[in-house]
């Protein structure tokens, strides 16, 4: 069995690697291709869909897993096109009639709730340029590609069951960084809101299980989430201080404050308009950082899984305490209480 790995240094892609190269046997062939240089250096370079395809990853595959892509919010949809959808139509040349093809998406492909405020128009409703491309990305694979086809729709992302661990932190950690600096001074979100999330060792396990099993006999899609048993926003939060706070502690850290939950409503009609002549550059940049994940952390209904995220509370826990031994810097500071002249209060 040859089997194409592209991402292959990505937060998804590297767990992938590590996964297939430990349950491979002799009959499978594994390759990989990534934008960057892996630590083990065995993966081919190639910006896929800007660069010609490297004469290592022609001829025909059994099984292609699809991971390289941009996860970036803040995409134009030009960006957007050039960093998921052109590559993937790179890959897809790649493919024949029997290559089953693992492709790897988002579950926010299903878009926010019509009529809801974080809808783009720009983007066709979505979010943003990022989840726009994703959708893209599936009409794409399903239009052009005649074999078999498994799409994995992970939701945000995060550290590993057993020991939270993570390749890099991005996502939902950025929310972690806010907390520890101050510039969170408020949550926007609906305190009962959904906020799913999925261990990134799951995730793997369902694609390299789509990779290495039976070729489906029709189009298939694998949603990795909690489903009813996925966090709220309160407890979400509360379990993100009590995780940081359990970690400083230990090291004679004062605790941090829980920062408080503030309605998306009341926000955008009373507290925003009054604020915001008085913030500083830096916590406007806050705002619109943390008003990205006001959609993901507030969501109306859970996703519908096919592969359920049994205790995400837990992996959160551990997720939080990887960060903070790996960002101790970060997970140490005291946070600068915001002053209404849009400074920060120094302690």
């Amino acid at each position: 069995m040859r089997i194409l790995l592209t991402g292959a240094t990505g937060v998804i892609g590297s767990e992938v690697d590590e996964l297939l190269s430990a349950r491979r046997n002799v009959d499978v062939d594994l390759a990989r291709t990534a934008r960057r240089r892996s630590p083990a250096g065995d993966a081919v370079r190639w910006n896929i869909g800007t660069q010609p395809t490297p004469p290592e990853v022609r001829g025909e595959w059994d099984v292609i897993v699809h991971l390289a892509a941009s996860t970036r919010w803040t995409m134009t949809r030009a960006e957007a096109y050039k960093a998921n959808v052109a590559p993937l139509a790179a890959v897809l040349s790649l493919a024949t009639e029997r290559t089953h093809l693992v492709h790897v998406s988002t579950a926010y492909v299903v878009g926010p709730t019509p009529g809801s405020r974080d809808a783009d128009p720009e983007y066709d409703a979505f979010r943003n340029g990022y989840e726009w491309s994703k959708a893209a990305s599936e009409a794409l694979v399903r239009e052009r590609h005649a074999g078999p086809l498994t799409i994995v729709r992970p939701p945000l992302v995060v550290g590993r069951r057993r020991d939270g661990r993570i390749s890099r932190f991005t996502g939902l950690y950025t929310l972690f960084q806010t907390f520890g600096s101050g510039l969170a001074a408020v949550v926007v979100g609906e305190p009962d809101g959904y906020v799913e999330i999925a261990p990134v060792d799951q995730v793997a396990e369902v694609v390299v299980d789509a990779a290495l099993g039976p070729p489906p006999a029709v189009p298939t899609v694998e949603t990795v989430a909690a489903g009813t048993r996925s966090l709220r926003l309160a407890p979400m939060l509360s379990i993100i201080i009590g995780a940081l706070n359990e970690w400083r502690v230990a090291r004679g850290l004062v605790p941090i404050n829980e920062p408080p939950l503030v309605t998306a409503d009341r926000w955008h009609r009373f507290f925003l308009p009054l604020a915001e002549q008085h913030l500083s550059p830096i916590q406007h940049h806050a705002i619109q950082l943390l008003g990205m994940f006001e959609g993901y952390t507030s969501m109306a209904r859970p996703f519908e899984p096919t592969r359920r995220v049994a205790d995400p509370a837990d992996v959160l826990w551990r997720s939080v305490r990887f960060w903070a031994e790996t960002r101790q810097r970060s997970a140490a500071r005291t946070p600068e209480p915001w002053r209404i002249d849009g400074s920060v209060q120094s302690k």
